[in-house]
This record gives structure tokens, sequence and C-alpha cells, in this order.
């Protein structure tokens, strides 16, 4: 049977973890950071976890873990 594709912009935006997480950056700090609080862009910059309901979808577009 041949190789299965990793779909390469689902591997640039998500890491597997150890564990077996879905590991992603959180959105929403790129620009536009006057209008935002302190607390609330240091909390975006940890790391986010993939939810169970999509961790199904993402394990399609990443045969190997990335």
């Amino acid at each position: 049977m041949p190789k299965m594709k990793t779909n390469r912009s689902a591997a640039k935006r998500f890491r597997k973890t150890a564990s077996g997480k879905l590991k992603h950056k959180r959105a929403f700090l790129r620009h536009i950071l006057t209008s935002k609080t302190s607390k609330r862009k240091r909390q975006l910059r940890r790391a986010g976890f993939v939810g169970p309901a999509d961790r199904k979808r993402l394990e399609v577009l990443l045969p190997y873990g990335a």
C-alpha cells in the first residue's frame, strides 16, 4: 500500500505531543493589540489544544503525526 500524504497546511499549524494531543498556536495575537488587555495577550501566548471533536478530523490530515 502506498504512503499516505500529509496535509502540509495542517502540518504547519499543529504539532503532536508525546501524550498524543494536538497542540496549536492561539489566534487573535497578530494585530490590533492596543485594544486587548495585557492579561488577554499574555494568555493568548500559551498553546491551545485541539478538542476531541476536531481531533478525529485532524488525524486524517496528519497520518504520521507531523
